[in-house]
């Protein structure tokens, strides 16, 4: 996918871990140190979850970090700007975040600053690309690699059952039944585009740890981008973490899992129609 877009320089959690207390960092962190991939998840309004992967990041010192956030063709000039020591405010501009509804840019800031000299990579696609997906399909919107990840092979029918519940749940149960198909196919886009940042700049670093920085739903070894890099790269080591608020379910996809307090935030089940 990387080839096709050109730009060689330039949703959702799923809540299946076993959880566990902030004892895990250090043992989370003698597993990454030997990772090729390391996914570190997050629900993207919590400070304390940004504050974590700062720290993690600042540990392992990364050939690079990927971003689920950031789109893929601004990756050159964010890491001119880093280059030449701009501001965390002058790269906010480069991606406009004041107007993605996106959180407060300086978590992810704490995070570059984490990894000074770690090549920035984006794993966000275009809105008419994500579009496409859940129309026409993950295969579709990502072009001839889609065969690489896996993109091009059906889910199982259980498997899209099983998928089909963890979105109507993460949505207050308020998704129509005929709306889940395409949700799940841009998932599987999203995910097999985290996979291809990953591995381009694991590539572009010539073999260089990489850092992921996504949603928990990302990390989930089983069914998010740990599972399509798997597909595209089976021997590379990738290690993974969740981060939740509340003990998720009994079914392990991580390896690591950390739980952090809630930041005071409107119910978001009073927003969805």
């Amino acid at each position: 996918m990387r080839v096709l877009i050109g730009a060689a320089s330039a949703l959702l959690c799923l809540f299946l871990a076993v959880a566990v207390d902030a004892s895990e960092l250090p043992r989370f962190l003698e597993k990454a140190r030997d990772a090729d991939v390391v996914i570190l998840g997050e629900i993207h309004d919590n400070p304390t979850h940004h504050a974590t992967q700062a720290e993690i990041v600042a540990a392992l010192r990364p050939a690079a970090l990927v971003f689920e956030m950031f789109p893929q063709l601004a990756e050159g000039e964010i890491n001119d700007l880093r280059a030449n020591g701009a501001p965390a405010g002058d790269i906010a501009r480069v991606m406009h975040w004041d107007v993605t509804g996106r959180p407060d840019f300086g978590y992810y800031a704490a995070i570059l600053a984490a990894a000074p000299g770690a090549t920035v990579f984006g794993a966000s696609q275009p809105a008419v690309d994500v579009r496409r997906a859940g129309v026409e399909g993950a295969a579709a919107a990502f072009g001839p690699d889609a065969t690489i990840y896996g993109l091009d092979r059906p889910l199982a029918r259980a498997e899209l059952a099983v998928r089909s519940r963890l979105f109507t749940a993460a949505h207050c149960g308020k998704v129509a039944a005929d709306r889940l198909p395409g949700m799940i196919e841009v998932q599987r886009f999203r995910d097999a585009g985290l996979a291809d940042a990953a591995i381009w700049a694991r590539t572009m670093t010539g073999g260089g740890q990489v850092v992921v920085i996504a949603g928990s739903g990302h990390a989930d070894k089983l069914r998010g981008a740990p599972a399509a890099i798997a597909v595209a790269e089976p021997d590379l080591r990738v290690v993974t973490l969740g981060q939740f608020e509340a003990p998720p379910d009994a079914e392990e996809r991580f390896d690591g899992v950390l739980l952090a307090p809630a930041p005071a935030r409107a119910d978001p089940c009073a927003t969805l129609p």
